[in-house]
């Protein structure tokens, strides 16, 4: 069976580090918010080329912390509408919904599967105040266009950056450094994950930077004085510890993920399937490769006897979930359809060619 992700395989190599990283945290005994998270958020402020990274506990509160942080600041009023993609996962949704305020669904376009910024002009509303640009599976949502969108409108702009470890556009500015504040998770499938649970928030704004790194510690800036009504979410110490061994390795993971994506968008030639957008350039680092198909349980089941282990992502649209039952009825055929429609192959920085090669053979074969 290929995998569909080895995470033993892909952090075997990092073992013997691990371990001397853990030895030394034990050693020193501080493990909350220590030296090696405020190593982490150091190296990954300047990976991402953010002034600020503040780490958190995982990625759903990385964007819920900025939208509280600004609430507090003065920036967002509870009740405030955000323009969120209809299609992602339901924590980008959950994000705002948690901060009191209203998400406003738009659609994606076919190609990208991200946000059409087309169809965003037609949403906002006196009660709009930001934008929450989702760069799903991967890539980059488009940038430019969005930003234009929310300069014109004095629009606050927000990347949930979940996914999308190292994408840059073609100034070379990456993801986490082109809007006003990121949201990013180190769950251990991403390309840069923990071993457990962990999650940042990158931003240039000093302001919204000290206040998320008071609200994930209770509110608070000295111990036991408490500003603000804040939340249990720290980055922990051991997981920033193993953070900071794999982060160097972040840029060529990504390049050995698009060597795959390459050979799958060259050599899979199925008229049955449907393969992701990409031009070859940076703006996509592949967390996912996610094709579509009209028949996706036939296509998984045959895959499977086939011995290629696949996901999807994902299966319900937010707006179907028994939990945003209020939004049941409503329709946004573009992102059901994808969600009908989407099946992830094995993609990783760990895979052998062989493997791909059997992928690819067993998809054309279809």
């Amino acid at each position: 069976m290929i995998r569909f992700l080895d995470i033993h395989k892909i952090n075997k190599p990092y073992e013997e580090f691990f371990q001397q990283k853990l030895k030394e945290v034990m050693d020193k005994g501080w493990y909350i918010l220590g030296k090696e998270v405020t190593l982490f958020e150091e190296n990954f402020a300047d990976f991402c080329g953010s002034r600020h990274c503040i780490g958190v506990g995982n990625g759903l509160d990385a964007l819920t912390l900025i939208f509280k942080a600004y609430i507090q600041l003065g920036r967002l009023e509870k009740g405030d509408e955000i323009i969120v993609p209809a299609n992602t996962y339901i924590a980008s949704i959950l994000a705002i919904l948690q901060a009191d305020l209203v998400p406003v669904l738009v659609e994606p376009k076919l190609e990208s599967y991200n946000i059409d910024p087309n169809l965003i002009a037609a949403s906002i509303t006196t009660r709009t105040k930001a934008i929450l640009a989702v760069h799903l599976y991967g890539q980059l949502a488009d940038m430019s266009a969005i930003s234009s969108i929310t300069k014109k409108n004095n629009l606050l702009l927000i990347e949930d950056a979940a996914q999308a470890h190292g994408a840059q556009n073609t100034q070379g500015f990456k993801a986490g450094n082109l809007s006003d504040a990121s949201g990013f998770s180190f769950y251990p499938g991403k390309n840069l994950g923990a071993l457990g649970d962990g999650g940042a928030v990158t931003t240039n704004d000093d302001a919204l930077a000290q206040l998320v790194a008071s609200l994930r510690n209770y509110g608070s800036e000295a111990k036991y004085h408490n500003e603000f009504i804040g939340f249990n979410s720290r980055l922990d110490e051991i997981q920033a510890a193993f953070l900071n061994v794999k982060l160097p390795d972040l840029y060529l993971d990504n390049e050995k993920r698009k060597v795959i994506a390459n050979r799958y968008l060259s050599e899979i030639v199925n008229p049955k399937i449907v393969l992701p957008e990409f031009n070859g350039g940076s703006h996509h680092v592949f967390h996912l490769f996610v094709i579509r198909t009209e028949n996706r349980d036939n296509l998984q089941h045959y895959l499977k006897e086939s011995g290629i282990e696949t996901l999807i992502h994902y299966p319900i649209p937010p707006h179907k979930q028994n939990a945003l039952s209020a939004w049941n009825k409503l329709s946004f055929p573009i992102t059901e359809k994808i969600h009908r429609e989407v099946i992830s192959i094995p993609i990783s920085p760990v895979m052998m060619m062989d493997e791909v090669d059997f992928v690819i053979k067993i998809l054309n074969a279809y």
